[in-house]
C-alpha cells in the first residue's frame, strides 16, 4: 500500500531471488495493484527445503521509495525418490553348519524423500533359497535361518528388495558363500574285489580297487589310506581317489588261511576324519607242502611165532595243506630182504598207515629188518616223503637147548675114561649146550638128574662141567651112568637131557669087558630095523602114508639144521685139543688120543699111543652170551670102521 497517488503512488513490484517463482501483477478497478507470487520451476525439497525471498514494492516518486517484506517459503515433501541400496550387490559367507541366528551381513539403503517416505524396508524375494535366510524389514540385517551344507550347495544369491511408504523401491543382489568345514568323514566304496586269492599268486597282485571320496574341500577332502601291520598287503593310489589292495610279500595258506584287511582312510582337517572298512580274504590251498612224518625214523618191535595179519604199529604223516591236497596215501616201497621182496614180510594200509605183518617171524632166522614208507598226497602233481621203518624181532623161548657134546650117536659108543687115582675135583668131561633164542632164553643151566652113583659127580651148574666130588676107589663101578639136563632160563622154560658114559679104569681091557653089552644091544637094534622096513615094503597100502611122514620127519629135520647151522646163533663143539675156557671155568692144556683095536673074537688088543688130535679153536664174542659157530669138524678117532667101541680118554 502507498498512501502517495498519483505518480507518487505504488508503481510496480520485484522479487528476489526469482529462480523458481514469478509475480503476477494486475490493476484493479480502484486503481490498485494485486501482485501474486506464482510457482514458475519445480520445487526440489531434497536439494532446497526453506526458500527467502524479498518481496519489494516501489513508487514512481522522486525520489523513488519502496518497501520490503520477507517471504519464507517451506518446500513440503513430495514421495518422489525411491529408496537407495548402498552397494548394487553385497558378499559375504557363511561356515557350514552354522547355528541358525548367525548374522552373515546387513543391507543398507536410503530414501531421500522425509517423513514416512523416506522411511526404507526391506524383504528378501521369493526364491528357493529364502528359507534359509532371514532380513530384519527395519534394519536390513540378514541372519541364517537354515541349515546350510558346503557339500550341497556352496553359493546362494539372495534378491533383497528396499521400499518406502509410498510404494517406491530398489533392489540389491547378496551372495552368501558357504565355506566348508571338515564334517565329513572320506567314503569307502568297494569297487572290485576278490573274495578268494591262491597262495602262490606273486608279490602286487591286485586283490580290491577302491574308490575313496570326501565331499569336503582343499586340505579336508585330501585323503590318505592305509592298512592295518602284520598282514602281506599294501595299499597304493592309482588314479584320482582310486585306491588298490595288493599283494605284498608271498602268501602262505598253510601260516594263515584268512585275511582281515582293515582300509582306515583319513583326511587332513583339523581334527581328522576317518573312516575304515574290513575286507575278508580267504587264501585258496597249492599243493605246495609234502607230508611230513612225525619222526624222522620210526622202530618196532614184534614178538616172534606172530599170527599173520597182526597189526605191529603205525606211521603216520601230515600234510599242512588242505582237502584233496592234504590227503595221505601210504605206499610199500619196494626193496628186499634177504633176497625176499619186502611185501611178503610187511604190508602197509593206504589210508590208515597200519603195518601188518604178512608172516609169522622167526627170531632164529630173521633178527630185524627195515623198509622204506612213502607217504604221498592227494595233489596234482602229488608230493611225498619216506620214512626208514626198522622192524626188531623179539625172541620166544620156542627152542629147546641143543646139546653138542657129548654127541649121541647111534653108531658107536662114547664113554669118558676116569682113572682110578683121579682125585677130588678131576674134570671128567664138560656137556657143551646151546640154545638158538637169545637173551635169558639161552642162559643155560646144567644139572645131574640121574646118575649110577650121585656120590662120585656132580655137574657145574652153569658151565657144564662133569667133576668127581670125592677120591675114585676101587670099589666104585667101572660103568658110570649120568644123565645131564640142560634147562634154558626162558618162561617157561625148554630143557634137554644127554647120557654120559664114564668108564671108572686104569686099562682099556678092563673098560672093554664092560662094555661088550652095549655092542650086542646095538647089533639088536640094527636087526630090527631091517626088519621093520622090510616089513613096511610088503604093506603096501601103507606105504603112500608112511611116505607122508618120512617126508614130513625129512622137513623138520631140515629146518632143524638150518636153525642150528644157518642162524646167527653160536654152535660150540666139544674142544678136547688145548681147550681154553675164555670164562675162567678151567682148562684142558693137553690132550691124548688113543686107538683101540679089537677082533670081532678077542677080548684083547694092542693099545698104542696116537697123535696129537687136530686142534680147534674156540673163539668168543664178548658181546653175547655164547660162541661162535665150530670152525673145524669133528675127527674120528677109530681106524677100524667095524670097532665096537670107542674110547676117548682126557688127562688134565
Amino acid at each position: 500500500m502507498d498512501d502517495d497517488v498519483g505518480v507518487n503512488g505504488l508503481n510496480s513490484y520485484a522479487l528476489k531471488p526469482n529462480d523458481n517463482f514469478a509475480l503476477k501483477t494486475s490493476s484493479r478497478g480502484d486503481g490498485t495493484k494485486h501482485v501474486e507470487m506464482v510457482l514458475q520451476k519445480p520445487l526440489d525439497r531434497e536439494k532446497r527445503e526453506h526458500i527467502s525471498l524479498i518481496l519489494t514494492a516501489v513508487d514512481g516518486g522522486e525520489p523513488q521509495l519502496s518497501g520490503t517484506m520477507h517471504i519464507l517459503i517451506t518446500v513440503l515433501d513430495a514421495n518422489d525418490n525411491p529408496p537407495v541400496c548402498s552397494k548394487p550387490e553385497y558378499k559375504a559367507s557363511v561356515t557350514e553348519n552354522a547355528p541358525v541366528g548367525t548374522v552373515i551381513t546387513t543391507v543398507r539403503a536410503t530414501d531421500i524423500d522425509k517423513g514416512s517416505n523416506g522411511k526404507v524396508t526391506y524383504m528378501i524375494s521369493k526364491s528357493g533359497a529364502a528359507s534359509l535366510f532371514k532380513i530384519d524389514a527395519e534394519n536390513g540385517v540378514l541372519t541364517l535361518d537354515g541349515n546350510v551344507d558346503y557339500e550341497k550347495r556352496r553359493l546362494y544369491e539372495l534378491d533383497v528388495q528396499v521400499s518406502d511408504q509410498g510404494g517406491l523401491s530398489d533392489a540389491c543382489k547378496v551372495i552368501v558363500d558357504v565355506t566348508d568345514t571338515n564334517d565329513n568323514p572320506p567314503s569307502i566304496n568297494v569297487m572290485s574285489k576278490s573274495n578268494t586269492v591262491s597262495e602262490n599268486m606273486k608279490p602286487g597282485t591286485v586283490v580290491t580297487m577302491l574308490n575313496i571320496q570326501d565331499p569336503d574341500a582343499n586340505e579336508n577332502g585330501k585323503v590318505m589310506c592305509v592298512l592295518n601291520e602284520n598282514i602281506p598287503f599294501a595299499i597304493k593310489t592309482s588314479t584320482n581317489n582310486f585306491f588298490t589292495v595288493v599283494t605284498d610279500s608271498d602268501l602262505d595258506r598253510e601260516t594263515a588261511s584268512e585275511y582281515n584287511i582293515t582300509v582306515t582312510c583319513s583326511d587332513e582337517g583339523v581334527p581328522s576324519l576317518s573312516s575304515s572298512v574290513t575286507l575278508t580274504l580267504q587264501i585258496s590251498d597249492v599243493n605246495d607242502n609234502a607230508p611230513v612224518f612225525e619222526r624222522s625214523s620210526y622202530e618196532a618191535y614184534i614178538v616172534e611165532n606172530n599170527t599173520p595179519g597182526l597189526s605191529i604199529f603205525t606211521v603216520r604223516a601230515r600234510d599242512a595243506d588242505w582237502n584233496q591236497n592234504a590227503r595221505v596215501s601210504y605206499i610199500l616201497e619196494d626193496s628186499s630182504v634177504n633176497g625176499v621182496p619186502v611185501s611178503s614180510y610187511v604190508s602197509v594200509s593206504a589210508d590208515s598207515g597200519v603195518i601188518h605183518a604178512v608172516r609169522s617171524f622167526d627170531y632164529e632166522q630173521i633178527k630185524d629188518f627195515q623198509f622204506r614208507v612213502k607217504a604221498q598226497d592227494g595233489g596234482s602233481p602229488p608230493l611225498s616223503s619216506n620214512v626208514t621203518v626198522k622192524i626188531l624181532i623179539q625172541d620166544q623161548n620156542d627152542n629147546p637147548p641143543q646139546v653138542l657134546y657129548p654127541v649121541q650117536t647111534g653108531g658107536s659108543l662114547v664113554a669118558e675114561m676116569v682113572p682110578r687115582s683121579a682125585d677130588v675135583g678131576y674134570l671128567v668131561t664138560k656137556v657143551v649146550a646151546v640154545d638158538v633164542d637169545s637173551g635169558q632164553n639161552a642162559w643155560l643151566s646144567y644139572k645131574l638128574q640121574k646118575a649110577t652113583d650121585r656120590a662120585l659127580f656132580e655137574v657145574g651148574l652153569q658151565n657144564g662141567e662133569i667133576r668127581t666130588i670125592r677120591q675114585v676107589t676101587d670099589k666104585d663101578a667101572v660103568k658110570q651112568r649120568l644123565t645131564v639136563i640142560v634147562e634154558d632160563n626162558g618162561q617157561p622154560s625148554r630143557s634137554a637131557t644127554v647120557i654120559v658114559n664114564v668108564a671108572v679104569a686104569d686099562s682099556f681091557p678092563e673098560v672093554l669087558s664092560e662094555f661088550t653089552d652095549f655092542t650086542q644091544d646095538k647089533e639088536y637094534n640094527d636087526n630090527l630095523t631091517f626088519y621093520l622096513v622090510l616089513a613096511l615094503a610088503v604093506v603096501s597100502f601103507l606105504f603112500i602114508t608112511c611116505l607122508v611122514v618120512i617126508i614130513s620127519v625129512k622137513i623138520y629135520r631140515w629146518r632143524q639144521s638150518r636153525i642150528l647151522y644157518h642162524s646167527n646163533l653160536p654152535v660150540i663143539p666139544y674142544y678136547p685139543p688145548r681147550y681154553s675156557d675164555t670164562l675162567g671155568t678151567g682148562t684142558l692144556q693137553h690132550v691124548y688120543n688113543y686107538e683101540v683095536c679089537r677082533t670081532t673074537d678077542s677080548r684083547k688088543s694092542d693099545c698104542k699111543f696116537g697123535r696129537a688130535g687136530s686142534q680147534n679153536v674156540l673163539i668168543m664174542d664178548p658181546s653175547s652170551t655164547g660162541t661162535m659157530q665150530r670152525i673145524q669138524s669133528e675127527k674120528s678117532i677109530l681106524d677100524e670102521p667095524d670097532s665096537p667101541l670107542e674110547v676117548r680118554k682126557l688127562h688134565q
